[in-house]
């Protein structure tokens, strides 16, 4: 049997291909026999292209919906497609091209002369909103592509998360993980042929391209494509939608939207959050507005989805609901004795879900997992004790000093390198402090060395040339010095609290 996650994809289409599968918003409708053609004959120019199973295809590019067909592409040819944020600059390209030596190479027009200077070996090909070199190859190549067959733990995609050190990791997923999570999702939020997902979110990390995108296609539903979240469009395109993915991020802006009513939602069945904690004030004033309680769920890009709120059922603010089908959680203890309800200690999970491993970082995975077999997600939580949501995982923080701002990973130490190694800085904590918007807001706090003084838009601006804008910080506070336990320890704590206004 063909562990390929695309011949499970395939196996679920409508059998009528003619059926629309990506309805572009301002753009053409897009149908299942379109999908399919293409992707064939992609998967066909990457072999042309020299790329053999296990090879690896980088894709910078924005959010056209031949990128999906470029996905999909290469699952066909056991490819190990590599999405890379679009805010990513050159220093950060630089050192995912240099580790995970792709084959190929996708980019936007605009990025092709600096892409080019660090792809070494690789194949570059752009990608544009009429598909660009890609689909020009493709157009010369045949109509019907023979999926590889591939292994349940074969490589299927591979997604770099920012290391704590400084350091990217490229999380290897396997079409096993890939399938399984999926499949559990089309069961547990009862999606069918009769969907329409609106997908305002990014495709290069797990929420956008694997949770959303899987979804529909194993449902032979409909995807509203939106090139990036707008409060009005989306508002304009909800009474066409069935389901909603987002971000709390993007619930709160809707909440701003004065066309955004309960009427609007009426053919709307479920609305779905996550990427970072929901406020439960967000949660209480969207169901006021709307008559929806947002589904809540957990998830991270090592394990896909973890648990999830239901469908039917108790749908509690600040609870992140259930295990899946398939996939178990544990709260442990320092000790490493099991906690019951009611007693915060480390989320461990396990499950065909969880990844294979760090590409290349052998002994960083096997850091992250216990003897026992089960993954260290770095998140702290509890089971919930009594009440409605008995036995819900209510997540507490994050054991790492981890910033999810609008949904996206941002890791402090990354940033406070390179804000440490300025003219005129003696040392430096980032931190995430409570924003209305985005969630948590990225904050710098800067000592100036001895008899320099420290311009905290200078710092800024300097931070915009080096790395992705979300992961710059909104506000530089420069102090006298940074707080300290008796250890030595920077008490992030102690700054949270003292700047946790600042950004209002």
């Amino acid at each position: 049997m063909n562990a390929n996650l695309y011949a499970l994809i395939e196996a679920h289409f409508p059998r009528e291909r003619e059926v629309p599968c990506i309805l572009v918003a301002d753009g053409p409708v897009v149908h299942y026999d379109d999908l399919t053609v293409l992707s064939s004959r992609i998967a066909h120019a990457l072999v042309r292209a020299g790329c053999r199973p296990g090879d690896r295809v980088a894709v910078q590019a924005d959010k056209h919906w031949q990128v999906l067909a470029l996905y999909l592409g290469c699952l066909r040819a056991g490819l190990v497609y590599l999405p890379l944020n679009t805010a990513y600059q050159k220093h950060e390209l630089a050192f995912f091209f240099d580790d995970a030596k792709p084959r190929v190479i996708v980019c936007r027009p605009e990025a092709l002369g600096m892409v080019k200077t660090l792809a070494g070996d690789a194949t570059v090909l752009v990608l544009d909103a009429n598909g660009g070199e890609v689909a020009d190859r493709a157009s010369r190549e045949d109509t019907t592509f023979e999926t590889v067959t591939s292994r349940p733990d074969d490589l299927a995609a591979i997604l770099y998360t920012s290391g704590t050190t400084g350091r990217a990791k490229g999380a290897m997923l396997t079409h096993r993980n890939l399938a399984s999570n999926a499949l559990a999702l089309v069961d547990a939020w009862g999606f069918t042929r009769g969907d329409a997902v609106l997908h305002a979110l990014p495709i290069y990390h797990v929420h956008g391209l694997f949770v959303a995108v899987h979804c529909a296609l194993l449902s032979g539903a409909r995807l509203l494509w939106l090139p990036k979240f707008d409060a009005k469009e989306v508002t304009a395109l909800l009474p066409s939608a069935t389901v909603m993915m987002g971000v709390p991020t993007f619930y709160a802006r809707l909440l701003r939207e004065p066309a955004f009513t309960r009427d609007a939602c009426g053919n709307v069945r479920l609305f779905i959050s996550g990427s970072a904690p929901l406020l439960a004030e967000t949660f209480a004033e969207f169901e006021s507005r709307t008559g929806h309680a947002i589904l809540e769920r957990y998830g991270m890009t090592e394990t896909g989805m973890i648990t999830s709120n239901p469908l039917d059922g108790v749908r509690a603010a600040g609870t992140v609901g259930r295990p899946l089908h398939g996939v178990s959680v544990r709260i442990t203890a320092e000790d490493g004795n099991v906690c019951g309800p009611g007693s915060v200690g480390a989320v461990e999970v396990r499950g065909p879900n969880v990844f294979a491993g760090y590409w290349q970082m052998p002994d960083k995975t096997r850091e992250e997992f216990t003897a026992d077999g089960w993954f260290r997600t770095g998140d702290v939580g509890e089971w919930v004790a009594e009440g409605p949501a008995k036995d819900y995982l209510r997540l507490a923080g994050r054991a790492k000093d981890m910033i999810i701002s609008g949904g996206l990973n941002v890791y402090p130490k990354e940033i406070e390198e390179i804000v440490d190694a300025m003219p005129g800085v003696a040392e430096s904590a980032v931190i995430g402090v409570p924003d209305p918007d985005f969630g948590e807001a990225v904050t710098a706090v800067v000592v100036a060395a001895n008899g320099q003084s420290i311009d905290g838009d200078a710092v800024i601006a300097a931070l915009r040339r080096e790395i992705a804008a979300y992961k710059v910080p909104k506000r530089v506070h420069i102090v006298a010095e940074l707080p300290r336990n008796a250890m030595g320890k920077v008490q992030k704590n102690v700054l949270r609290e003292r700047f946790a206004g600042s950004e209002q």
